[in-house]
């Protein structure tokens, strides 16, 4: 049996025999068992997906699959009924992400670690927030996704895993503690980072936060202490090759050559003639307190690429001078000195 092989006509007939059984003696009959995640939406009407798209391979194949011989998840039957032209939406709501987890944990915070109810402004004005923020896209959202509820729970599950908190604690994820123990560890840079998001929020000067499909930084983004929106804008700062090359040129008219102001890494140096003028840009000023201001050349410091990624690596970023330090110690550790700005040790570039 060819996996797939369904057109619109058979699906449409398969909801048309569901209509008429009911759904429970439809996926009876078909030895289904009710859709816990994706459900098709049709005229109104909501269907079990994997249950439709199994057994509209009877149309055309004489006999419909089995549950165990179809996955019901996006790869599968979601991807099929889509492929079609129908509608997909979640049963459930997917996991909050970093950014989501810093608006919410702002909000407990500022309410001296304690949850907040429903019907609390705050509450209200957090779930706004986070539909503005859009952290996945439609299809992925339930109905209730991040409503007043679920956002007011969230709020608990923060307040209930604070060191202080006593009684019984709810169940908040691995990521809630840990943007928690952010906000404990660095309150001021946290909550200005908050702010920073609520703001741009409110005045549509943040981009979407969706990961883009072969991001090289997704991961780092997702992973950034302050968020993906933050980071993502910050990356983009960093790579405006406008900013870049107005920061060679200031470099190289003051006498001063382009190599890594951490490790002293040049990359003509190592690579000749294909290396030269080649140097990647960092904006120095943290995340949580770049805001919407003209980037200044002073604001850009000149590494390579090994060192931009260890200072992205995580949280609280030490500078290029920090990061020269660090350098600094294990090479002198090693027996060795740090290099000078045209000595030939090759990093291993970033990809």
């Amino acid at each position: 049996m060819v996996k797939g092989a369904i057109s619109r006509d058979d699906i449409l007939k398969t909801l048309e025999e569901y209509d008429d059984l009911g759904r429970d003696a439809f996926l009876d009959l078909y030895g289904y068992g009710k859709a816990d995640t994706y459900l098709l939406v049709h005229n109104g009407r909501e269907y079990d997906s994997k249950a439709i798209a199994g057994v509209a391979h009877k149309h055309q194949h004489g006999a419909p699959l089995t549950w165990k011989q179809l996955s019901g998840g996006l790869g599968h039957a979601v991807d099929w009924l889509k492929r079609e032209g129908f509608t997909i939406v979640t049963s459930r709501n997917p996991k909050w992400t970093r950014d989501e987890l810093i608006l919410a944990c702002d909000v407990v915070m500022r309410n001296d670690w304690q949850g907040l109810s429903a019907e609390d402004p705050r509450i209200a004005e957090l779930s706004d927030l986070l539909q503005l923020l859009a952290a996945y896209p439609l299809e992925e959202r339930a109905a209730t996704y991040r409503n007043r509820n679920g956002a007011a729970r969230k709020t608990f599950d923060i307040a209930t895993h604070h060191p202080e908190y006593t009684k019984k604690r709810t169940n908040g994820g691995r990521l809630d503690r840990e943007v928690l123990q952010d906000f404990l560890n660095r309150p001021r840079e946290m909550a200005q980072a908050a702010q920073l998001l609520r703001e741009g929020l409110k005045h549509g000067t943040l981009g979407s936060v969706l990961p883009e499909e072969d991001d090289d930084d997704a991961e780092d983004e997702a992973s950034a202490p302050e968020g993906r929106v933050l980071y993502r804008r910050h990356r983009t700062r960093e790579r405006n090759k406008g900013l870049r090359q107005k920061k060679i040129a200031a470099v190289l008219k003051a006498g001063g050559t382009l190599a890594c102001e951490a490790c002293g890494f040049d990359f003509a140096a190592v690579y000749g003639e294909r290396g030269e003028g080649y140097i990647e840009c960092h904006h120095v000023v943290p995340l949580h307190e770049a805001g919407e201001g003209t980037t200044k050349l002073s604001d850009l410091a000149l590494i390579c690429s090994n060192c931009h990624r260890m200072i992205h690596r995580s949280a609280p970023w030490p500078t290029p001078l920090e990061l020269r330090t660090i350098v600094q110690r294990q090479a002198t550790a090693g027996g060795s000195s740090l290099p000078g700005p045209r000595t030939a040790i090759a990093p291993i570039v970033s990809t």
